[in-house]
């Protein structure tokens, strides 16, 4: 295992990149602690998997350095780097079992037959892969081919990360939950750092310790699944992290107040002194679960409309309007909405700021 450290990375493609616009990576410092679980989360393009394939060795990056425990691998090829990659494709041998093909990567490494078997078995029990060790590969179902190519990621337990690439892009999405609850539980008792690409948010939060968001060949912010919801650091990941994203409002702030449209919305004290700081445009972001709807006035609120109500079982998802702004509000099961005029009130500590897409603080 090892703890991973860019140094000021960047990558571009191009032989000769002229200006920040022609780098796929941004310049980067990040670290990735020894033993955790991550997430690079971002939509297609953002740079996930040249980052990841930068770890890996299988790209030089452009500029900067990249640190396995504080030694320098910026020039070692993969196989000089100790990692294990699983790919978005199952990648295996067709025309070996399912147990030759687990057993490849310990037995290029000369391991004894009697270790080499112990860890195999060890890990086709934790995929549930044991009752079909005979058979050979070509014969499974997609799912498994690529549980297997999981196996042979996770059977060498000397490896310095594992590093996957949306590897359940293939799986069906009944089974997805299925072995993302295995990656967890992986985790948990191997305590092997983990990092893991994926463009699809449920996926991040529901398996990494931490998620490393990615937007325009940069990392926007690195935090917990709880971070992310609560304190977004960037518009972005405000808009790309939970359904429906952020809402967010153009506004003037004059003391503790903020102004939409001329309505005034009071801040709480901690952001009303954070917007002292700053000039220039400013935005006012809230989460759909935290606005208010009421049928009748009430204190720092928008007189607004009620647009639609779509009752999604065990929530709501309100749609208002005030002075042609779409606002959504997430309400919970029973909640009394409807249709028609309303007030769209904003709990003070639960306003955040933004100003050149980034929070206020």
């Amino acid at each position: 295992m090892a703890q991973i450290e860019f140094d000021n990375v960047a990558h571009s493609y191009l032989r000769h990149p002229r200006s920040e616009a022609d780098y796929a990576i941004k310049t980067i410092h990040n670290t990735w602690d020894d033993g955790g679980a991550y997430a690079l989360l971002g939509p297609s393009g953002c740079g996930k998997t040249t980052l990841l394939n930068i770890i890996s060795g299988l790209v030089t990056p452009t500029r900067g350095r990249v640190l396995y425990n504080g030694v320098d691998v910026t020039p070692l090829p993969p196989e000089k780097r100790n990692i294990a990659q699983v790919f978005q494709f199952p990648v295996l041998y067709d025309t070996m079992t399912v147990y030759d093909n687990l057993a490849f990567p310990l037995r290029n490494r000369h391991m004894e037959a009697s270790a080499v078997d112990r860890r195999v078995r060890e890990v086709a029990e934790i995929l549930d892969l044991t009752d079909v060790l005979k058979q050979k590969a070509a014969g499974l179902a997609a799912d498994a081919k690529q549980k297997i190519s999981l196996g042979r990621g996770l059977v060498r337990s000397d490896v310095a990360a594992i590093l996957f690439d949306e590897p359940l892009t293939v799986i069906d999405p009944h089974l997805k939950w299925h072995l993302r609850r295995k990656l967890k539980e992986i985790h948990e008792q191997l305590k092997l750092t983990l990092i893991y690409v994926t463009h699809d948010q449920m996926e991040a939060l529901t398996f990494a310790e931490k998620v490393v968001v990615m937007y325009e060949g940069e990392i926007v912010q690195t935090g917990t699944p709880e971070d992310l919801f609560e304190t977004p650091e960037h518009k972005f990941v405000g808009y790309f992290i939970g359904s429906p994203g952020m809402n967010f409002l153009s506004c003037k702030v004059e003391g503790n107040k903020v102004f939409i449209d001329g309505t005034a919305i009071t801040l709480d004290e901690k952001t009303a002194a954070a917007a002292t700081k700053i000039s220039g445009e400013i935005e006012l972001g809230i989460r759909p679960k935290y606005l208010e709807i009421s049928p009748s006035p009430v204190g720092n609120a928008l007189a607004g409309v009620v647009k639609s109500v779509e009752d999604l079982g065990s929530y709501k998802i309100v749609t208002a309007a005030f002075n042609g702004k779409i606002l959504y509000a997430r309400l919970p099961e029973g909640a009394p909405v409807a249709v028609g005029k309303a007030w769209i009130a904003f709990p003070p500590d639960k306003i955040k700021l933004y100003t050149n897409e980034r929070l206020v603080r």
